[in-house]
């Protein structure tokens, strides 16, 4: 993970924290995110419920 956002809010606008943070390393599906270049580096965009695992 390079960068993670603050979490979704909830129906009453409270903040639904991340499980993930940057730094971790992460699996998911072949067809998971949205591909983006970014300073010359390819990154892909997604949303936590595309995140399969986190490998420790």
């Amino acid at each position: 993970i390079v960068a993670a956002g603050a979490g979704l809010r909830d129906d009453d606008g409270d903040r639904i924290a991340l499980d993930v943070k940057t730094g971790d390393r992460v699996l998911f599906g072949k067809w998971s995110g949205t591909e983006v270049t970014v300073d010359g580096k390819d990154l892909l965009i997604m949303k936590e419920s595309d995140i399969l695992g986190v490998i420790s």
